[in-house]
């Protein structure tokens, strides 16, 4: 865990105060009964890059509208990254986030895949020390709150080419929110898209950039219309094995215990919740296999008992039970009501590490303030 006994890279962004601040009455009420993504804290950080002069220009400054000139990169070309993570109130006033390093390297991943300048881990981290700190008032407590922090990056030199910006911004912005999926966590119900695919090999599947999640919201809102709350995608070279739903990881628990998620294969997204997952279910005893995994094997196993439970994990969302799989050719009930022990049991020692309940023996939170 890290400490605040010494300067971090947080103290080199300038702090560029917000003279006109939310007041605190209208605050608090935002804080008692948070939306996803809807209220934004008084604050920014930002980091400017430019080929000339690289990374320069860090500093925390007000929460507002982008200017952007009509030719800028990113409205054509679609080159921009971006990143989710949380800061999580502890009982005893301090602020936490966790493994931000593995958001970090993930960044610059995606950065690398979209041609993007990868921006360090340094200034990664010290963005959000430095806009957490300034928004400190804007972290809730209590419950299943937490300030939902967005880091991204875009093209912004203004030009119409296909080619490499050769400018970008960095920004980290942060909502205060509460459970992802209201009515908060209960079993959802998942539509199965067999006519679209998120990703195919050698394309930006790994990455995390809004083309990939643009390209799932029509089948999103098909499976809203059909009355389902997601959607999770096929393999796009066969389309028989699951990968992962719009912006979630999935796994499948089986009877005896073992526990299955899809394959890294550079076709979905490394999630840093399901990295988490897999090691909390190892430590737990439960043999977890990375493997490709057949839509009609899962029917079967649900059909025959061998599949007891189905979860899908994000930040966001952190671990929400599926309840119902659901396509043109099936509709099946996977839980009735509420998660299944494993589901819970995960679920409950991951958020507790989170909000400083338990013990975190893997090192994962970071301090913030």
């Amino acid at each position: 865990m890290s400490t605040l006994a010494t300067p971090t890279s947080a103290d080199l962004f300038e702090i560029r105060r917000n003279d006109a601040p939310v007041p605190d009455a209208q605050r608090e009420e935002a804080l008692a009964a948070p939306r996803f993504g809807t209220v934004f804290t008084d604050h920014m950080a930002r980091v400017s890059w430019s080929q000339a002069d690289g990374w320069h220009d860090r500093r925390v400054e007000r929460y507002g509208p982008l200017q952007l000139d009509p030719a800028t990169a990113v409205l054509h070309y679609a080159q921009e990254i971006f990143e989710g993570l949380k800061a999580y109130r502890h009982d005893d006033g301090s602020v936490w986030t966790f493994r931000p390093q593995a958001n970090a390297e993930r960044f610059a991943r995606s950065a690398n895949r979209l041609a993007l300048p990868e921006l360090s881990e340094a200034d990664f981290l010290g963005a959000i020390e430095a806009l957490v700190r300034t928004d400190l008032a804007w972290v809730p407590g209590g419950g299943e709150k937490s300030l939902y922090l967005r880091p991204f990056m875009y093209a912004s030199e203004s030009f119409l080419g296909v080619r490499a910006s050769l400018e970008a911004e960095f920004l980290v912005i942060a909502s205060p929110v509460g459970p992802y999926f209201a009515g908060g966590v209960r079993p959802v119900s998942i539509w199965v898209s067999e006519t679209y695919s998120r990703a195919a090999a050698g394309g930006t599947g790994a990455a995390k950039c809004g083309g990939n999640y643009a390209a799932s919201l029509l089948p999103q809102q098909q499976a809203y219309d059909k009355g389902f709350e997601q959607v999770c995608f096929l393999d796009a070279a066969t389309g028989t094995y699951l990968e992962e739903l719009g912006g979630m990881n999935v796994f499948v628990v089986r009877s005896d215990g073992t526990v299955a998620t899809p394959a890294l294969s550079g076709t979905i997204l490394e999630g840093v919740t399901r990295s988490s997952i897999i090691q909390l279910l190892h430590d737990a005893g439960h043999r977890v296999q990375e493997e490709s995994i057949a839509l009609a094997d899962l029917l079967a196993g649900l059909a025959d008992g061998s599949v007891s439970e189905v979860f899908a994990c994000g930040t966001a969302a952190v671990i929400t039970p599926i309840g119902r799989l659901g396509s043109e050719t099936f509709d099946v009930t996977v839980a009735d009501g509420e998660a299944g022990p494993v589901t819970t049991r995960i679920r409950d020692e991951l958020t507790d590490i989170q909000y400083g309940r338990a013990q975190d023996r893997h090192g994962w939170l970071y301090r913030l303030a």
